[in-house]
């Protein structure tokens, strides 16, 4: 009876660990996709200056 209660708890464990593994993942995947939209959105700004024409 021991056993299975202590078995639940690092099975529980292990699954809360993961979950908190991929929820940073994502978390750090959104920030590097946010700053590199920003570069983007920044890179075209700053290139599309120099035609002069308005498309």
């Amino acid at each position: 009876m021991l056993l299975k209660i202590i078995g639940a708890i690092i099975v529980i464990w292990i699954a809360f660990s993961v979950i908190g593994f991929l929820f940073k993942a994502v978390g750090t995947l959104l920030i590097i996709a946010a700053v590199a939209t920003v570069g983007i959105a920044a890179y075209g700004a700053i290139k599309g200056k120099s035609r002069g024409q308005i498309r």
